[in-house]
């Protein structure tokens, strides 16, 4: 893999860490304008060209304004990860924490499985692993967000075995189950595979939910 080039050096200006205790409204404003710049670049597979003088370019502002901003392009590439969680964990966390029990939550959650997924987001995951490759942080935070994504698969089963009693597989490793499920599937369905993602996912949520059912013994009545 060809590595990307480095910023070069951080003009000399204020830090938006270590100076302004409040960021004004315009600052805020031209913050989320960067962020939206990098996100074009990152989904229009400009990796190799990702720099901090590119993004300040294509958002129209100078080279040391985003670095007062960010401080290298890692922060950049982290602020993209932060904004995107709305996108695609807010969402799925929603409709897995939401009211109703297992039966009424997982259809929430597959009925948001089956939505397709837009490309510019497709493509920001994609870029957004390349970046991980390479570094650490990037890693770390995508790490933090896909555990965060893995969640909400594991608070069903842990709401069905709430509801069906003790003894049947560990809801974690179930709902870590269906994640892998769910990302081998968009990894397929984005190579033009035939298979219906939605509904392998009904067949296999109902047939672990199913097992785990058959498995689990009834929580004994509390004493009184």
């Amino acid at each position: 893999m060809t590595a990307s080039p480095k910023d070069p050096p951080a003009p000399s200006v204020p830090s938006a860490r270590a100076g302004r205790p409040r960021v004004s409204a315009k600052g805020e404003q031209t913050r989320a304008r960067l962020i939206a710049a990098a996100r074009t670049l990152l989904a229009g597979g400009a990796g190799e060209r990702f720099t901090t003088r590119n993004v300040a370019a294509l958002c129209g502002v100078s080279h040391g304004m985003c670095h007062y901003h960010f401080q290298d392009r890692t922060d950049l590439v982290l602020a993209v990860i932060a904004d995107i969680r709305p996108e695609w964990i807010h969402p799925l966390e929603e409709a897995a924490d939401g009211p109703g029990g297992f039966a009424e939550r997982a259809g929430r959650v597959l009925e948001l499985l089956a939505r397709p997924e837009s490309a510019e987001l497709s493509r920001l995951h994609a870029a957004l692993h390349w970046h991980a490759l390479e570094d650490e942080r990037v890693r770390g935070a995508l790490e933090e967000e896909y555990r965060r994504w893995r969640g909400s698969f594991v608070t069903l089963f842990e709401v069905l075995a709430a509801e069906t009693g003790t003894g049947g597989p560990d809801p974690r490793l179930l709902g870590e189950a269906v994640a892998a499920a769910v990302d081998g599937l968009a990894a397929a369905d984005s190579l033009g595979s035939a298979a219906d993602p939605g509904a392998v996912l009904r067949v296999l949520v109902g047939t672990l939910a199913a097992g785990a059912a058959a498995t689990a013994r009834p929580a004994r009545p509390a004493r009184s």
